[in-house]
């Protein structure tokens, strides 16, 4: 049996391994999206089953669950076929993966003629063609509106590149210079991580580094199970609603029943609603990570492997929204990830609300603008934006955060002004925007973006227009999002609240987001009069919301 400082030293080198391949592409990647918003993920994955080893910390969580569906789909595909020097590359929303604009690719690691793990990388590519640039198509109907789809297909084969299949990618893409930068970004993070571990391999031995590997994910199943039998049995429920589907104005309920029962639980979606027109749909494997990463925020403590998930069992009917099959769109997956998010919190709060937060900003309001500039080079700006944080046990919300699907930063408005013809006159929190409670919900900002080009399409996908982010055990609600954009100096809001395409802005052009605050924790007449004054002073609140 393996020692426990044999065990530690082993869980920094394989961790550090992922972390150097997320470094890699993000200094290497030629896009915004990967290089300064760190959306890309890469681990290790278990030979036979796929299942997450180790995944790196700076990584977006929620490829750790789907990324582990997307490694058994190559498994599943080729099999036995694989051979040393095979690299698998794909982009299948349904075979576990997330939305077109991620594209994984995969890497069996031999030793001795075996397989004996598979390395993986996964990033947000800039442009993947469909209808609207930047891929966030509110109104797709099928995911043919959406992009480019690739199945799991050989983009090295025993070490030789297959250039047709790099060829027809990038003839795919607006950007195609974008694409090609960010994939050999890809290629290298995987590079350096069979080099790293062939080292560590060779330093340690295939069976003490297997047997590591085992352990650790049987030390994340023993926690989880700990932390859940540590809860009063019985079942919980909460519910939480998306605005629309992009193309009828009516609300979609995202339900979760969480039934606990000594050291397991089963979290039960039966009652979300059926699968919609619009692209707000999400496949099996994403709703099943996303469930992961709610997780990991209420118990943080539980390793980041597929141990986690060992004690639960879910309940998505086929008819579901969350779990959707091809054609039907899944472009704004990210919009659905984080209400499911949202409704693990509430249900948690009914549990033990002392380790739960209120829901955070719930939206990562994918703005796309893209036109020509006057020498005829097309440009497209995609960019997400931050919003406030849930209140918590331990205090207020974080003002103006990530989505806590991830770990993605903000891109920085330099980076976007010196990249595209735009400019920031506004960016700033958003007073009034926080929940109140004893705790209060971190604040949302107001961006606000001029146009200086001739002119540009612009696009819009967004939630949390209609259903304000909530409060939990007592605590008020987040402020809801609002959007606007100027033409012939009025301005207008999309008639959809969050969501809309191809409306046409002319230089000097201005739109103006308004995201929403988190939501507060705990009663508001409990919150200490000293804080209720600096947030006054400090003009996260202003003084008639004081009083």
């Amino acid at each position: 049996m393996i020692d426990a400082v044999t065990l530690a030293v082993l869980k920094g080198r394989l961790e550090q391994i992922a972390d150097e391949m997320d470094a890699t592409l993000f200094r290497t990647a030629f896009n915004p999206i990967i290089a300064e918003a760190h959306d890309a993920s890469h681990g290790l994955y278990h030979a036979e089953t796929g299942e997450t080893l180790v995944q790196g910390k700076s990584g977006l969580p929620i490829f750790v669950g789907a990324m582990s569906f997307a490694v058994k789909a190559v498994i599943d595909r080729f099999g036995a076929e694989a051979a040393e020097g095979d690299v698998f590359i794909f982009n299948d929303p349904y075979d576990g993966g997330t939305h077109l604009s991620d594209f994984r690719l995969v890497r069996p690691f031999f030793r001795d003629g075996r397989v004996f793990c598979h390395l993986a990388s996964v990033g947000h590519w800039h442009d993947v063609g469909g209808n609207v640039p930047g891929n966030y198509n509110p109104v797709a109907t099928e995911c043919f509106q959406e992009g480019m789809l690739i199945p799991p297909v050989r983009l090295y084969a025993k070490g030789e590149l297959r250039q047709d299949v790099v060829d027809i990618i990038l003839a795919n893409s607006r950007l195609p210079g974008s694409a090609y930068g960010d994939l050999n970004g890809q290629i290298n993070a995987l590079d350096l991580g069979a080099k790293r571990l062939a080292e560590l391999l060779d330093e340690y031995g295939d069976d003490t580094v297997a047997e590591a590997m085992l352990e650790l994910r049987g030390r994340a199943a023993k926690l989880m199970r700990a932390h859940i039998a540590a809860l009063p049995d019985g079942t919980y429920s909460a519910e939480d609603f998306l605005d629309n589907d992009g193309h009828t104005d009516a609300p979609l309920r995202i339900a979760l029943d969480i039934t606990i029962d000594g050291d397991r639980m089963v979290w039960d979606f039966s009652r979300s609603s059926p699968q919609c027109a619009g692209p707000v749909n999400i496949a099996y494997s994403t709703t099943v990570a996303s469930c992961y990463v709610a997780l990991k925020h209420i118990f943080p403590e539980v390793p980041a492997n597929a141990g986690v998930l060992e004690p639960i069992r879910f309940r998505i009917p086929e008819t579901s929204l969350l779990h959707a099959r091809a054609p039907k769109p899944v472009g704004g997956y990210t919009e659905t990830i984080l209400r499911i998010i949202d409704v693990v919190f509430s249900a948690f709060a009914e549990i033990d609300p002392a380790i739960t937060n209120a829901n955070a900003y719930g939206t990562i309001n994918a703005v796309s603008l893209a036109g020509h500039r006057q020498d005829g080079r097309r440009w497209v700006m995609f960019s997400f934006f931050g919003g406030g944080h849930g209140g918590n046990p331990a205090g207020d919300g974080l003002n103006h955060g990530n989505a806590p699907i991830s770990t993605a930063t903000i891109p920085p408005l330099e980076i976007l002004e010196a990249a595209y013809p735009v400019m920031f006159t506004q960016w700033a929190l958003r007073p009034d925007s926080g929940g109140q409670g004893r705790h209060r919900g971190g604040l949302g900002a107001v961006y606000e973006i001029e146009l200086l080009e001739e002119s540009a399409d612009l696009f819009l996908f967004g939630e949390r227009g209609r259903f304000p982010p909530q409060g939990v055990a007592g605590g008020g609600t987040g402020a809801a999002n609002r959007f606007h954009y100027q033409q012939n100096g009025t301005w207008h809001a999309p008639p959809m609240a969050s969501k809309m395409v191809g409306v046409r802005l002319n230089r000097g052009e201005r739109i103006r987001l308004e995201t929403p605050g988190g939501g507060g924790f705990g009663p508001p007449n409990e919150r200490d009069p000293e804080a209720a004054a600096r947030d006054v002073a400090l003009g996260y609140v202003t003084t008639e919301a004081g009083r």
